[in-house]
């Protein structure tokens, strides 16, 4: 009798979480085939960023299906609703970002992109080249599954669906940024942020994870040396931009490579435009230089905006010349950054949904992510999934924002239930 009833107790105490489990894991199955249909129509009718009229409008009566009270047209085309469990607890949101590229898809495929848009006034290919489907696509999902498990949760939930990741179009804002500013993150407020992104060049089936900077903070930046005219069989009579500039690309790369720390994270400075002049017997009056940095932790990133215009000043004063410097130029991006103990304590339910031998602890990636203005307001983490299909070599894995740019169905069932432990964990835990 001893035995029987310590054994009673437990199966009384364990049972719920067992079926709790085993209750969803049937709804993923049952959802994921609509999942993968909802994933097919967004890649066949992508959008530009702030431009994700129809795409909204496809998420919010979803989400209306719900029961949800949807907030519609946040950072231009954003969608925002909150499921509120009517019990205390923490507020969770979960983000999905929403727009395509201007590229011309070549794969070939039932629900190949064929859609067209207007970029800077001209008529553009668009493809979601970047999976931006998928997210959307699994963040859909998984509400309608944490609808359903109402009654299992604590607190609130806030599904965000967010226009222009890739950048707002010339001229306007747009983007996590913007969402932030509209207050996107208040009433309720936040007190933690997942998003997650599909990785084509990653098996399906597998978490990859990293804490503190996990992507680069990207600024971009223009350098204007101004000198003066001169016939270029007389040098001696000009300041000379040119040479000028080419000495200040030369130099900035020896911010990385003398002056930060690589042994903490790398840093990148590219210079992607240069132009000056138009003959070769004329050395023009100025040069533009146009260029990007990424870094990945606050102190290169200060170390980087005091020594490029220290390098650039000290080089056009030693050449006679004089720069002006526009840093950061017309956008950026702070530094993707998984907070680290938020990050340990979501690890086991890294592991619980894909399995130990699948969640893979990453190296930093130097691309961008604007999730990370979500992530200066409120601790956040930012995950990346598996979407190569297994049969598929890594190194023939179709590269992102490329027109070949392919990931795997079976990938969204991990999104979906990814997305969905990691909100009953969180409560579970608070």
């Amino acid at each position: 009798m001893k035995l029987f009833i310590p054994a009673v107790l437990i199966l009384l105490i364990f049972t719920p979480r067992i079926f709790a489990a085993a209750s969803l894991e049937q709804m993923l199955i049952d959802i994921e085939p609509q999942v993968i249909e909802w994933r097919h129509h967004l890649h066949k009718n992508p959008e530009l960023s702030n431009r994700e009229f129809k795409t909204a409008s496809y998420v919010s009566k979803h989400l209306e299906s719900l029961g949800l009270q949807v907030q519609k047209g946040i950072a231009i085309t954003g969608v925002v609703a909150v499921l509120d469990s009517g019990k205390p607890g923490p507020v969770i949101a979960l983000r999905a970002d929403m727009d395509g590229l201007p590229v011309l898809e070549q794969n070939d495929l039932p629900w190949k992109s064929t859609a067209r848009g207007e970029l800077e006034g001209k008529n553009v290919p668009v493809m979601h080249a970047c999976g931006h489907d998928t997210h959307v696509a699994m963040l859909m999902g998984a509400a309608e599954i944490l609808v359903k498990m109402k009654s299992k949760l604590r607190g609130k939930v806030k599904f965000i669906f967010q226009p222009a990741e890739e950048g707002a179009p010339r001229g306007e804002k747009g983007g996590a940024e913007l969402m932030v500013e509209e207050g996107v993150l208040k009433n309720p407020l936040v007190d933690v942020i997942f998003g997650l992104h599909i990785s084509a060049g990653t098996d399906v089936g597998k978490i990859l994870y990293k804490e503190g900077g996990a992507m680069a903070a990207v600024d971009p930046f223009k350098i204007v040396v101004k000198g003066k005219q001169a016939h270029g069989a007389y040098p001696w009579l000009s300041v000379d931009p040119i040479t000028t500039a080419a000495q200040i690309i030369m130099s900035l790369q020896t911010i990385v490579s003398r002056e930060i720390k690589l042994i903490d994270e790398a840093a990148v400075v590219t210079i992607g435009s240069i132009h000056g002049g138009n003959r070769s017997n004329i050395i023009p009056s100025e040069v533009e230089i146009v260029g990007t940095i990424r870094t990945l932790n606050k102190a290169a990133r200060e170390h980087m905006y005091e020594a490029l215009p220290r390098k650039v000043n000290g080089i056009a004063d030693s050449m006679r010349a004089t720069a002006e410097i526009t840093l950061p130029l017309d956008y950026y991006y702070p530094i993707t950054y998984n907070d680290p103990a938020l990050t340990e304590k979501m690890v086991p339910t890294l592991i619980k949904s894909a399995g130990s031998d699948n969640v893979i602890y990453s190296k930093p990636v130097t691309g961008a992510e604007d999730f990370s203005f979500f992530q200066e307001k409120v601790p956040g983490l930012y995950l990346w999934i598996g979407g190569k299909p297994l049969d598929v070599p890594a190194n023939e894995a179709p590269a992102h924002h490329t027109p070949e740019f392919y990931v795997d169905d079976s990938a969204m069932k991990t999104g979906v239930k990814l997305l969905t432990d990691l909100t009953m964990d969180y409560m579970d835990l608070h």
